[in-house]
């Protein structure tokens, strides 16, 4: 396992930063700067190789190097996550939800609308490159931690630093951080 270093923060397990480093120029999952080549972390595998764990279907303990080619072949497992799908999919459908749109965007300065991330980013850049008003991030304001009255003093300046990437990549908006936590340490035992 290859470490990926970011010079301003920490360094990362490259499994953990795939979406980071799909950009033509990988960033920090953190402060969105360059992303360096990093060295083996020989730590980290030793902990994985050394850490044990118990299958959630049939509760056999394996080594955590080991349990993602079990699960992929434990029918109780399978059998486990099916009840967890249809559990979710059936308290999902019972609830309808106001969800606010987080996918499509209007531009704060122009008429234009129904841009993705990207596309309000790059439309920005090039129609408003230079332009100082004081505007709402129209996707901050969609994000249940947005405040939908806030006006960045800059910002071409924010959406560029801010909006490199899609938050629908890195969070659950209906789990709290907590859970999130756990969900991705469960992921990382399963996915290949």
């Amino acid at each position: 396992m290859t470490q990926v270093l970011c010079m301003s923060c920490s360094s990362f397990c490259s499994a953990c930063l795939q979406e980071c480093l799909k950009p033509k120029k990988p960033v920090c999952g953190v402060c969105r700067s360059t992303l360096a080549p990093g060295v083996r972390a020989v730590e980290l595998e030793r902990q994985i190789e050394s850490t044990e764990t118990s299958c959630h279907g049939c509760r056999k303990n394996f080594f955590l190097s080991k349990i993602r080619a079990h699960v992929a072949t434990c029918s109780k497992y399978q059998n486990y996550i099916m009840e967890g799908v249809k559990a979710t999919t059936k308290d999902a459908s019972l609830q309808p939800r106001n969800v606010p749109n987080r996918y499509t965007f209007p531009c704060p300065y122009c008429p234009e609308k129904n841009f993705d991330q990207e596309g309000l980013v790059e439309h920005c850049k090039l129609v408003h490159g230079t332009d100082t008003k004081s505007v709402v991030c129209p996707i901050c304001a969609s994000m249940p931690w947005g405040d939908p009255n806030y006006r960045s003093a800059n910002f071409i300046e924010h959406i560029q630093r801010r909006h490199q990437f899609s938050y629908d990549t890195f969070v659950d908006y209906d789990v709290d951080e907590e859970d999130m936590m756990n969900q991705v340490l469960q992921r990382s035992l399963i996915d290949q």
